[in-house]
């Protein structure tokens, strides 16, 4: 394996900022990350806030939910109006 070329591959706590659940695992976003957390071990890990987890994804939690952060829907609905 070349030495150097691969991202660094460590422990990050993402968080739902939607249903408010965070969970530790380990990813290469660790170094876009500006925030840190302190962890329930006492450890600090660089924060990734995400929009949609397992703990707010409809497939997951059996419930139709319309997340439209951006003005998806509206921006359609202008284009496509007759």
């Amino acid at each position: 394996m070349k030495a150097d070329i691969h991202p660094e591959y460590r422990e990050v706590v993402f968080h739902d900022v939607t249903s408010d659940f965070k969970f530790l695992t380990r990813s290469t976003l660790a170094a876009t990350a500006k925030e840190s957390v302190k962890w329930e071990d006492g450890n600090e890990y660089p924060l990734v806030k995400i929009e949609i987890s397992s703990a707010s994804h409809p497939f997951y939690t059996g419930k139709h939910k319309i997340v439209d952060t951006s003005g998806r829907i509206d921006k359609f609905q202008r284009r496509y109006a007759r």
